[in-house]
């Protein structure tokens, strides 16, 4: 098995889980997400966008219901003691067939918490789940209970987490020394990827965002390049990635003369991100690292060159995005512990003068506070 984590470490994950559900009175968990199944077991793929569910009960056995396509996947990459396969058809409902392995795990009559927030459990599928269940057991949401003990990481992560930044600044760099008058901006997003697939790393869970000229105050990826002017701004938002664990960073810079307007939204951004890292403190409201972003930027008159949000925390993710939870946006109340990976992005969008200034980077939360893991220099770039 291509397992990237200890016995030990699988077996505190588990026991973790079984509490959170003592306390929950959850007899089982119904996981969708991929996040959740590759915590807990290491099971590795993207075949979630097929109907596919992790049984876990509160006594810690496990089966997952999947497709025939990854069942080798499953027994490569997992510690899954058993899987079932449903059948593609015509006539398949795998609903049914999870009710059938619900059945023999004696779970009718239970009390069943259920991913039901997850890319891997559609609409449609979701209205034949509760269709399935409805006279079998009780399902409750319990969408957010592995999502909470990702989002601190232990020791074992961390050294993922770690590599992951280092990569994610072997990209960085590549796109600096790629930047230049004349420079396609398709250079300069092989140049990013070339620099992690070389060094070991991973696809990251969702594409990097590029964008220069009026494109630079966009906050996703679209299709398309375009050649870089003589006096040109450029946003990249991107993740070093290395066994699933992200580390991003985000930047604009310029090339040839920087407008004033570039220097003096840098200077906020910078001063918005200081206060951000500021308020990642344990026991801190994710909402207070919004609430200390808008009060910089609001003081320097950006406010409506501001988002609602300015920042996530990273971990484990699986596309369609990297972006995990708490999110930094008002009111949050979310408490900050240590062992918390957080990517905070201060993003100024000036549409009248279509001015662009973004920065952002990883940090990660300590007893005492918060430690930038990567994107040590934080200067405007300039070429």
């Amino acid at each position: 098995m291509a397992l990237h984590f200890s016995p030990d470490e699988f077996a505190r994950r588990r026991a973790a889980l079984q509490t959170r559900m003592e306390e929950g009175r959850l007899d089982a968990l119904f996981l969708f997400q991929q996040e959740s199944m590759y915590w807990l077991t290491g099971y590795d793929t993207f075949g979630f966008c097929f109907f596919q569910c992790l049984i876990f009960t509160g006594d810690g056995r496990m089966a997952l219901l999947t497709r025939s396509a990854d069942l080798r996947q499953a027994q490569r990459t997992s510690n899954i003691p058993e899987i079932e396969i449903w059948r593609d058809g015509a006539a398949a409902d795998p609903a049914r067939d999870l009710r059938a392995l619900a059945t023999r795990m004696d779970l009718a009559g239970r009390r069943i918490g259920c991913e039901f927030e997850s890319y891997g459990l559609v609409h449609a599928n979701g209205r034949r789940l509760e269709a399935a269940f409805a006279d079998f057991a009780t399902l409750v949401d319990a969408s957010a209970i592995v999502t909470a003990l990702r989002a601190v990481k232990s020791p074992e992560e961390l050294v993922y987490v770690r590599e992951a930044a280092r990569l994610s600044d072997r990209a960085d760099q590549a796109a600096i020394a790629a930047l230049r008058a004349g420079a396609d901006e398709g250079e300069i997003l092989a140049a990013q990827h070339a620099a992690i697939f070389a060094a070991g790393g991973d696809y990251p869970a969702n594409e990097f965002i590029i964008g220069s000229g009026a494109d630079a105050l966009l906050c996703r990826y679209k299709s398309g390049r375009r050649v870089l002017d003589r006096d040109d701004q450029i946003t990249l938002e991107f993740a070093g990635s290395f066994r699933h664990y992200h580390a991003a960073i985000m930047r604009t810079h310029v090339v040839g003369r920087p407008r004033p307007l570039h220097l003096a939204y840098h200077e906020a951004a910078r001063a918005a991100l200081d206060a951000c890292q500021a308020a990642m403190r344990p026991g801190r409201m994710a909402g207070d690292i919004f609430a200390a972003h808008a009060r910089i930027l609001d003081e320097h008159g950006l406010a409506a060159h501001r988002l609602n949000a300015c920042g996530y925390s990273l971990g484990a993710k699986f596309t369609p995005s990297w972006m995990d939870w708490p999110m930094f946006y008002a009111d949050n109340p979310w408490i900050l512990e240590p062992g918390m990976v957080l990517f905070a992005h201060m993003i100024l969008m000036d549409s009248e003068t279509e001015t662009a200034m973004c920065l952002g980077r990883t940090y990660l939360v300590g007893t005492g506070g918060a430690t930038p893991i990567n994107a040590p220099d934080l200067d405007l770039v300039l070429r």
